[in-house]
């Protein structure tokens, strides 16, 4: 959507107005901020990815198989380490699938477990995609490399209070 940028932040307004009527807005405008910056991210990474023919969540997923030392994972473990419900890994790895850059394959040895592998195709597209999303700085845009390091220190420590992960 493009239009012009507002005369005022509205999210700093909100923030005098809630500061006259209810209280402290310190966290309300961040939390606010945050929620806009991650629709500004969302917007330009989907672009950057449409013509891939990718969402974030199928790039997410190719990327870890890539990384991956087999270059494939059983889907549970897809799911703990991209921290999605079992259904969407399971969406997920459907629509890879169908456009032919994953296949599922059994385990050699726990017949239960399914393994998610990525195709040479899957490799290419991850490939494309990356250089895709690099070009754009996956739409952060404003900072130093000095003030990225400092935000993902702070996003860490909500992340980690929140329990993401334990370390």
């Amino acid at each position: 959507m493009d239009r012009s940028p507002l005369p005022f932040d509205p999210i700093a307004r909100a923030a005098e107005l809630w500061e006259e009527q209810i209280g402290p807005s310190t966290t309300m405008a961040a939390v606010t901020g945050i929620m806009r910056v991650q629709q500004i991210i969302q917007t330009a990474v989907d672009t950057a990815l449409k013509p891939h023919g990718l969402t974030f969540a199928r790039y997410e997923a190719l990327v870890l198989l890539t990384f991956a030392r087999r270059s494939s994972l059983p889907m549970r473990v897809m799911g703990e380490r991209l921290q999605l419900h079992p259904t969407s890994v399971t969406n997920i790895v459907d629509r890879l699938e169908r456009d032919g850059l994953v296949v599922r394959k059994p385990h050699p040895t726990d017949r239960r477990t399914t393994l998610v592998e990525i195709t040479e195709e899957g490799r290419l597209r991850r490939k494309q995609a990356t250089t895709a999303v690099n070009e754009i700085d996956f739409g952060l845009h404003g900072l130093t490399h000095r003030q990225t390091e400092q935000l993902i220190d702070l996003l860490t420590r909500v992340r980690k209070a929140a329990g993401d992960f334990r370390s």
